[in-house]
């Protein structure tokens, strides 16, 4: 099978498998250039309310497939393009991990907002093996999630490491054991696609660093009507029918 982004939706959720078999799923040049149009078409979809980002088979992805490149092709370039798009994605991502999440694999699992991952998955960043200088904006990123220490230790050495420690650092949410990743992926975007995607948006705006909007968000608010819905749906004793919905980053 040739290397390639699939992608279905189901519920409200998007899945975006990364499917190389011949190389762990490793990105190649193509597939990282057709990753921000596939996320830009799935944030103007109203439909849908989260995407999960997964590899096909018992792997995530390990790292760039550096042989797919032609000309004067920039592999950096590429991958930094695609990171941002998807941290810049204005619905809940969650990268769903198995097998080896290493280089740029962890460079997209990083720029998700929520990392599940199985038992036996490996981590690691290893540019220092090949002398490359790792991105200031995939530095920045990774140290804002697992700290400067963390960061400095995978990025010092270029060693794996293990699952439970990845959770211990912060750079996995939750560890699932073998043969739980897919019900409890299923079961939590579930409660997302049901969440309001007005308080999605703006919690993940302001984590990210934006905490000048509030009166934006607030003006949003009072015209959504997902207030009132909330309140209502709360004392009726009922599922909330929230109305607004993140079509684009504002």
């Amino acid at each position: 099978m040739d290397a390639q982004l699939m992608h279905s939706v189901t519920d409200g959720v998007a899945t975006l498998t990364l499917s190389h078999p011949a190389k762990r799923n490793a990105m190649t040049a193509a597939m990282w250039r057709a990753l921000p149009e596939l996320l830009a078409g799935l944030a103007a979809d109203p439909a849908v309310r989260v995407v999960v980002l997964t590899g096909a088979g018992g792997t995530f992805c390990a790292g760039a497939d550096i042989s797919s490149l032609t000309g004067n092709e920039d592999p950096q370039a590429l991958a930094v393009a695609a990171e941002e798009a998807l941290a810049a994605f204005p619905k809940p991502t969650l990268a769903a991990i198995r097998g080896f999440c290493v280089g740029g694999g962890s460079q997209l699992a990083a720029a998700c907002d929520l990392r599940f991952a199985e038992e036996g998955a490996s981590f690691g960043v290893t540019p220092a093996k090949l002398g490359i200088v790792y991105p200031a904006s995939s530095t920045r990123r990774l140290a804002a999630l697992i700290g400067p220490a963390a960061t400095k230790y995978l990025l010092f050495s270029a060693e794996l490491i293990d699952a439970e420690r990845a959770l211990r650092v912060g750079l996995v949410d939750e560890l699932l054991p073998a043969g739980e990743l897919d019900r409890r992926v299923a079961a939590f975007t579930r409660i997302l696609a049901e969440r309001s995607q007005l308080t999605q948006a703006a919690a993940k705006e302001f984590t990210g660093g934006r905490t000048d909007r509030d009166a934006y968000w607030a003006e949003q608010a009072r015209g959504s009507g997902d207030t009132a819905e909330g309140v209502a749906a709360f004392l009726e004793r009922r599922a909330p029918r929230f109305s607004w919905t993140a079509t684009a980053t504002p």
